[in-house]
């Protein structure tokens, strides 16, 4: 079995090892998909393919980009990876929880760098947020050993047939392509109106807007009516 509508993320990786680990990992359970976000080591190097032992393919197949803007609006359904909930704003799931998510879709799980994680800045390009229970006292995992424990949560539900991967299933829910593209557009108009300010609360903004409308899951018709409510207004508001 192969599950090619999902990917594995590892954003600003820092050690050649834990890359060459994680394919390993994803091999052992016919994951095929990787992709690397600025990682610090040159990619690929000699330790990357040798620690990934024989998945030098998947290493080889990945796609490297300079920055997470560059990727997200390439899936339909974004999860991040945390070791603790930290965005309030943010949908948080279980890791039983991933059984529930419609996998027709193309689906990204997204890991943060090994020495800080995932910001709430990065996070907030998530639908969800999904944390693997680990001891309170000690919750912090190797990449590699995240990465592993995700393949087989994955691999188990679909071994048990508790997800049901229907390839022809057709749903109106909005790609971050189209949420993103929704976005710009709002964010334009508030940028006219001076809406985003002072300029020390821009980012927190911003991340919250993001936060708004990533987490309900708006569909493809939902966000037409959205862009023709708000161009209507723009329009109203230059002629007044």
């Amino acid at each position: 079995m192969s599950f090619s509508n999902i990917s594995f993320i590892l954003h600003k990786p820092q050690l050649s090892e834990n890359i060459g680990s994680c394919a390993r990992a994803m091999k052992n359970f016919n994951f095929k998909k990787l992709i690397i976000v600025n990682p610090k080591p040159i990619f690929p190097n000699d330790k990357i393919l040798a620690t990934s032992v024989g998945a030098k393919e998947i290493i080889r197949n990945s796609k490297v980009y300079e920055d997470l803007e560059s990727v997200v609006n390439k899936f339909d359904y974004l999860i991040a990876t945390t070791s603790r909930f930290r965005n309030k704003n943010l949908k948080h799931i279980r890791l039983n929880d991933l059984n529930k998510i419609d996998f027709s879709k193309k689906i990204g799980f997204l890991f943060g760098s090994e020495a800080s994680g995932l910001s709430n800045n990065e996070i907030s390009y998530a639908n969800c947020s999904v944390q693997i229970p680990t001891n309170p006292e000690f919750k912090s995992l190797n990449l590699s050993h995240s990465v592993i424990i995700f393949c087989f949560q994955l691999f188990q539900h679909f071994s048990n047939n508790k997800i049901v991967y229907n390839s022809t299933y057709k749903s109106s829910v909005a790609t971050k392509f189209q949420i993103n593209k929704f976005l710009n557009f709002i964010i334009q108009g508030l940028d006219k109106k001076g809406f985003l300010q002072p300029d020390h609360k821009r980012k927190s903004m911003l991340r919250n807007i993001h936060n708004i409308f990533h987490r309900i899951n708006l569909s493809e018709q939902e966000i037409r009516i959205l862009l023709g409510i708000f161009s209507t207004l723009n329009e109203f508001n230059k002629k007044s």
